[in-house]
């Protein structure tokens, strides 16, 4: 299979048998190919095998067009959006007849050619809008023209696309442990301790990897790209890249960017005036931190400001390729003064808390108008947490919370409402927690007091199992996800390892099963099942099941291992 550019396409079509075949993946051919500018120039063009950076400006498409020329090709497509959420679609056209005019004495005009294929209706392969990480994967593609779409609405931003056919290098991207979290293993009033599991690509692939740690103060990120992007304008878009593996020179041809000056002058950047498209100004400095410490997976993150939450997330590059692979991040906040300090509730918002081992917070709610009733919901992402909740120094409330739990008060004029959450001697306590005088519009979905999923053992097949949960009276998504575990994966391992507050958002695709919504007015009837095909005989397997509210929080219900039979 060949990748060709849209302009290099049109310009080879009538060639017929002498066409070139380029991009590939021969190092020496295809860095001799760039030297040669003026050919790359105003051309789409994906190389094989390579992962190429880009940028688009708001609201303004931006298409890649490649040939597969052989049936039954295998092909994949990775699109990496950066700093903004990316629409994108994967057509297929087929490809016209040959246009030599050997029988009519004269081509084809060139623009001719152009409109009638741009105008015909090609095959929409696949389509994603999101800022993740996400693949086309086909074993076998027919032969035709394919063209890659790509349009941000949010904003000008930038994204990196990898596309390969076989014979393709061994797993560009490095791949991630079975068990993918970054553990936060010690906290200190400036420091935090984090660690993780190596990536199989070194021990298992021999190819080199390094590790780089992001850190900031507003949320995790789904990629590295996505975390160079808040580094500056400059810092992520305007680095040269390396030939051979993220090339892409004509996209700076299209801005009027010199590929020889860039990184040079910086203070260009800011006047020049692109042939086309918007100005480019630059942004200002992110409080964001990017560290590169090799192939070690414990870290230490020194010099943070006390008493302040932190996101951490890790990232493992493939130094061979530049191409990286996103663990699932963590968050933490640092040890505050000797003095506690109380944090403000904010009516109707969703605070994050972390409780070190033994240790305690304290936050207070004021509601800012007279109320009738407080309603607390506390959802405890790992072990159990004590839950104590005062108003006016008189304790109303005292419990262990593990999972989510609502609790309602009765209310009082100007009254002030003090919780004190209390961790236990296991481990550090992670939170998610919302206090509110009108719970109709709270961001937490509805749930029943029964969180368990239910399988059924008779109606167990080789190939499939059959569980059940129960509902609200309120509308909600519910979503499933399967993982095949070892038959050694036990109750406590999995309560041990799973963080409830992740949603479904840190799962591969590939884990979803499917996602309805549910509910009945009559809580006796508020039950709903679903079969979960496509498993293997005698395997163990991982199900888990989220509701999703209105204002976009997922809680998980209690996961549930199940085993298919062996024997049918």
């Amino acid at each position: 299979m060949v990748l060709l550019g849209w302009s290099v396409l049109w310009l080879l079509l009538p060639l017929g048998s002498r066409a070139q075949k380029l991009p590939t993946r021969d190092e020496e051919l295809f860095q001799m190919q760039i030297r040669d500018k003026a050919f790359f120039h105003d051309s789409s063009v994906i190389p094989d095998g390579a992962e190429i950076s880009s940028y688009l400006f708001r609201d303004t498409p931006k298409r890649y067009f490649f040939v597969v020329e052989e049936d039954n090709t295998p092909l994949s497509v990775t699109v990496t959006p950066c700093d903004a959420p990316l629409e994108w679609r994967l057509g297929l056209q087929e490809l016209p007849e040959d246009g030599s005019g050997q029988s009519s004495g004269d081509p084809e005009p060139l623009e001719q050619q152009r409109q009638q294929m741009t105008h015909e209706e090609g095959t929409e392969l696949f389509s994603y809008k999101g800022n993740a990480v996400e693949s086309f994967a086909s074993s076998s593609s027919p032969a035709g023209l394919y063209q890659l779409e790509l349009l941000s609405t949010e904003k000008d931003t930038h994204f990196k696309v990898y596309a390969t056919t076989p014979p393709a290098p061994p797993q560009p991207y490095p791949e991630l442990p079975y068990d993918p979290r970054v553990d936060v293993t010690s906290l200190g009033r400036t420091t935090v301790t984090l660690a993780w599991k190596p990536s199989p690509t070194a021990s298992l692939l021999n190819q080199p990897i390094q590790y780089c740690v992001v850190i900031n103060k507003e949320h995790n990120f789904k990629s590295l790209c996505a975390a160079e992007a808040k580094l500056g304008a400059d810092d992520a878009f305007m680095m040269v890249p390396k030939p051979g593996l993220d090339f892409s020179p004509f996209d700076f041809a299209h801005f009027g960017f010199p590929p020889d000056h860039l990184g040079k002058e910086r203070s260009f950047l800011a006047k020049a005036s692109p042939k086309l498209g918007r100005p480019v100004h630059p942004r200002p400095k992110a409080d964001l931190q990017k560290v590169c410490i090799g192939s070690k997976n414990i870290f230490t993150v020194s010099d943070l400001k006390p008493d302040t939450q932190h996101y951490f997330d890790v990232f493992v590059v493939n130094t061979n390729t530049n191409m990286s692979t996103a663990y699932v991040g963590t968050f933490a906040r640092t040890q505050g003064e000797a003095k506690q300090k109380t944090l403000e509730l904010k009516d109707g918002k969703v605070t994050d808390v972390f409780v070190k081992r033994k240790g305690a917070k304290l936050l207070r709610f004021a509601p800012v108008s007279s109320h009738q009733k407080v309603t607390f919901f506390i959802h405890s992402c790992l072990d159990a947490v004590q839950v104590q909740v005062r108003r006016d120094g008189k304790l109303l409330l005292s419990q262990n919370v593990e999972g989510i739990r609502q609790f309602q008060l009765r209310g009082k004029p100007k009254a002030k409402y003090l919780v004190r959450l209390k961790g236990n001697k296991k481990g550090a306590a992670v939170l998610k927690i919302l206090a509110t005088t009108r719970p109709g519009k709270q961001s937490f979905p509805s749930l029943p007091e029964d969180t368990r999923i239910k399988a059924f053992d008779r109606l167990r097949t080789c190939s499939s199992a059959t569980v059940a949960w129960l509902g609200t009276q309120e509308r909600n998504k519910f979503c499933i996800y399967r993982k095949e575990v070892d038959d050694s994966y036990s109750e406590d391992q999995k309560k041990r390892e799973q963080n409830q507050c992740l949603g479904p958002d840190t799962r591969p695709r590939s884990e979803k099963v499917l996602c309805k919504y549910f509910h009945s007015q009559n809580l006796q009837k508020a039950v709903t099942t679903e079969t979960v095909g496509g498993l293997r005989p005698g395997k163990s397997y991982l199900l888990d099941i989220y509701v999703i509210g209105h204002g976009g929080h997922s809680v998980k219900y209690q996961s549930k291992v199940v085993k298919t039979r062996r024997l049918c």
